[in-house]
């Protein structure tokens, strides 16, 4: 069977986890997954006859000819796990790498995730960024964060520190920091365009009273850095409310110094005092 493939297997389970978390009410949220050549031919068995081209506003040469496993459009989530093969589906980009058709699931006239363009320019983009290692883009309705977009300034500057500051493993995780994109209408080429601009340098990006954006190798680190990040939320707002706003003690810069030597990793100084 399909589903038994681990590319499969692994996008089901992430989807399953997330809903889990309470980050995907309703429609909310969307995966997709840049496939590997092996995982492709693995799945070719189990494609149907290809679909009707359809173009997309934006275009990327370097993703031509890619497969991509995909949520779809107005799809729960919660149903993924259920029935896979109307809830998700697998598309193949064209040789101009502006359009998709469908070759397995999205069945009964499914569409790919209406924020399909927002990940195909950021799998671009991080595709380039990383020479090919990252294939997950990630977009969940995470609350804690959503209400962080509230009370800080909306810059990449104030989330970085307060996320670290919050949990120790935070530096460690995402060393880099995080990128905001102010409210947008989402869907569209222009949060695609704004949201690929930061992640040319970042690996996950807040999208302002609406939620997180991440990319990752692989299903485990992408799940791991968007779990991390809400926790680090969560425990921010906790504090926040629990003491007025008011925080006694807190990891310092020299702490978190501290801690990029001990672990090897290289923390973005633009965010340290």
């Amino acid at each position: 069977m399909m589903t038994e493939i681990p590319v499969l297997r692994g996008f089901i389970r992430m989807c399953q986890d997330g809903w889990e978390q309470g980050w995907h009410e309703r429609n909310g949220g969307n995966l997709t997954y840049r496939m590997k050549p092996e995982e492709v031919e693995a799945c070719r068995p189990f494609f149907n006859e290809p679909r009707e081209w359809n173009t997309m506003g934006v275009s990327a040469e370097n993703l031509a000819g890619e497969y991509f496993i995909t949520t779809g459009s107005g799809k729960f989530l919660r149903n993924v796990q259920e029935d896979p093969a109307h809830n998700t589906g697998i598309v193949e980009i064209n040789a101009a790498g502006d359009a998709w058709r469908i070759v397995w699931g999205l069945e009964d006239g499914a569409r790919p995730t209406s924020e399909f363009p927002s990940h195909f320019m950021n799998h671009s983009v991080r595709k380039a960024a990383t020479n090919g290692a990252y294939r997950v883009i990630y977009h969940a309705h995470t609350p804690n964060l959503i209400a962080m977009t509230y009370i800080l300034p909306l810059t990449a500057r104030d989330f970085t520190r307060a996320l670290w500051q919050s949990a120790t493993e935070c530096p460690v995780v995402f060393p880099g920091g995080v990128g905001v994109v102010e409210w947008m209408v989402p869907g569209g080429a222009d949060i695609a365009l704004a949201t690929s601009k930061l992640m040319k340098q970042y690996d996950a990006a807040v999208w302002a009273h609406h939620g997180l954006f991440v990319s990752g190798p692989d299903f485990d680190i992408t799940f791991g850095l968007m779990h991390t990040i809400e926790k680090a939320a969560q425990i921010y707002m906790l504090a926040m409310s629990a003491s007025g706003g008011k925080i006694r003690q807190t990891i310092t810069d020299d702490n978190l110094r501290a801690i990029a030597k001990e672990f090897g990793v290289t923390l973005n100084e633009e965010f340290l005092n």
